[in-house]
């Protein structure tokens, strides 16, 4: 009770330990046992800067929630933890609908499944969309067990993907692994870790940034929040797709349904190829709609009966997490709390409700 109390008074901003002591009514002292308390089990981030402590409270998603079940923990049961989050992001909607597609700047973006491009596509794929380079450009880099899949492990319903397998880096990775929720590695590991993502045929879901991602989550369709997401909500868009479609020529596809199998968001089917000669023979159809863009479809098929293509229209990414968050509250009608983002006061309370007034005017 204490250290939610205290938490609720703290800026989503990032903040010193001398604002927490000002906003919580304690001392510095206490102030800072609390804070590393909740850094330790991953409610806060805790980052140096110029040789000073600064505190961010991350999201639920991605964010505490992932933490909470990204190590082997004895302090909490982690078995009725997964129960409450499969009740509440499986079951109920509300959160995860709000979440994924309550605003056009997504949570997080598609990265393409670079061993496909290697299948002599000529493509201009910048830096910022392929999961190599976040993982080569990073300042440190942490991986952890996977959320999605532990949670599904205690409900017996985890498939055989690898479970030690998604990664942080930069800042966030850095304050994981100080207080081991995440293990560090280096670029050699990191990039062999990807590698087995693809060979498992995992679709790599980030933070959807250019600059300095904090995440890369390796995911199946079975059990990652964002494909499943993807496919409850497909319509509405929930994730941000890459910058490329698969193309099919049809000359070459067989029909044996590789790709279909494969891809983690059922955009991919098998209908009649309308062949007199052949009444069986059955081909491949993408619902563009749907489509990730993330290539499984095309590294899959064994008559290199795909190829991938750019998108007609460029999906744009935010620059940073401040540019995300920003257009974010924006399309949220919520710029007036990111604002004034002490609510616990009564004036930012005031200054929000008068500026919302006037952004909706």
């Amino acid at each position: 009770v204490e250290e939610a109390e205290f938490v609720s008074k703290l800026s989503i901003k990032p903040f010193t330990v001398e604002k927490a002591a000002r906003l919580s009514n304690k001392t510095i002292t206490e102030s800072r046992v609390l804070l590393d308390k909740l850094a330790s089990k991953g409610i806060l981030l805790d980052t140096e800067i110029d040789g000073k402590s600064f505190y961010t409270l991350p999201p639920p998603m991605a964010g505490f929630f992932e933490f909470s079940m990204m190590r082997i923990r004895n302090d909490v049961d982690q078995k009725l933890l997964a129960e409450l989050f499969y009740e509440y992001l499986n079951v109920e909607e509300d959160f995860i609908k709000d979440l994924f597609t309550n605003c056009e700047t997504k949570l997080g973006r598609t990265f393409v499944n670079e061993p496909c491009l290697q299948k002599g596509i000529n493509l201009s794929v910048l830096d910022y969309e392929r999961a190599s380079e976040v993982i080569k450009t990073a300042s440190s880099i942490g991986v952890g067990i996977c959320y999605c899949q532990h949670k599904m492990e205690h409900l017996g319903k985890a498939c055989n993907a690898p479970m030690e397998i998604c990664m942080t880096f930069n800042n966030v990775a850095s304050s994981l692994i100080k207080h081991k929720v995440a293990r560090q590695v280096d670029i050699n590991e990191g990039i062999d870790l990807l590698q087995t993502a693809y060979d498992k045929n995992l679709v790599q879901f980030g933070e959807n940034v250019r600059e300095k991602v904090s995440f890369i989550c390796n995911c199946c369709g079975c059990c990652c929040e964002a494909m499943l997401a993807a496919k409850r909500f497909g319509l509405l868009n929930p994730v941000h797709t890459t910058n490329y479609l698969p193309e099919i020529e049809e000359e070459k596809c067989n029909g044996c349904g590789k790709c279909v199998d494969v891809c983690p968001v059922e955009a991919m089917s098998l209908v009649s190829a309308n062949n007199p000669a052949k009444p069986k023979l059955k081909k491949a159809k993408l619902n563009e709609d749907i489509c990730l863009g993330c290539g499984l479809c095309v590294r899959s098929c064994r008559t290199d009966g795909m190829k991938l293509a750019e998108r007609h229209q460029r999906v744009i990414t935010p620059i940073n997490s401040v540019h995300r968050v920003v257009m974010t509250a924006i399309e949220k009608g919520m710029l007036q709390n990111l604002i004034f983002d002490n609510q616990a006061l009564w004036n930012h309370r005031a200054m929000a409700a008068i500026l919302g007034v006037i952004l909706t005017l």
